[in-house]
């Protein structure tokens, strides 16, 4: 043992679902890339309604200093293809070059939308093997242009 290492008495508990451990990671790992990068993250968020009120569609996001990281992006079944998933995702890059944003990230899986994001400028930027069923995780990457103010 080194210097720098001590012992501690610690436990693992192996489950499902935490939300009091999920909540406390993002907390510390947000404080320690606040730190490390001195930028802020905040969360973003597009949402669409239909007629009744009832979500057609959404998107979920984060953004950290110059970067947009796009979490999820879903359209309802019967709304698909009529060019939601284009505004919500223009509606969040716009939001992310207003907020300094010059960086856009996403991923998808080969079996969801890989063909959509090169439609709206994104390029891929790497393939992870090994989801279910023989699938990839599809990255992609895009450069915004900053907002006019």
């Amino acid at each position: 043992m080194t210097s720098d290492q001590r012992s501690v008495a610690a436990a693992l508990s192996v489950g499902g679902r935490d939300d009091d451990l999920e909540k406390r990671l993002d907390e510390e790992l947000t404080a320690f890339n606040t730190a490390a990068a001195g930028a802020t993250t905040e969360p973003l968020s597009v949402r669409v309604t239909d007629e009744t009120g009832e979500l057609a569609g959404g998107l979920t996001a984060w953004t950290w200093g110059s970067l947009c990281s796009v979490d999820m992006l879903w359209v309802r079944d019967d709304l698909r293809h009529a060019g939601w998933g284009s505004r919500l995702m223009r509606a969040a890059e716009t939001e992310a070059a207003r907020r300094g944003c010059t960086d856009m990230i996403v991923s998808t899986y080969t079996f969801q939308a890989p063909g959509f994001y090169p439609r709206l400028g994104y390029r891929e930027r790497g393939r992870i093997e090994g989801v279910p069923g023989g699938h990839e995780d599809v990255c992609f990457h895009k450069r915004l242009t900053p907002a006019e103010g």
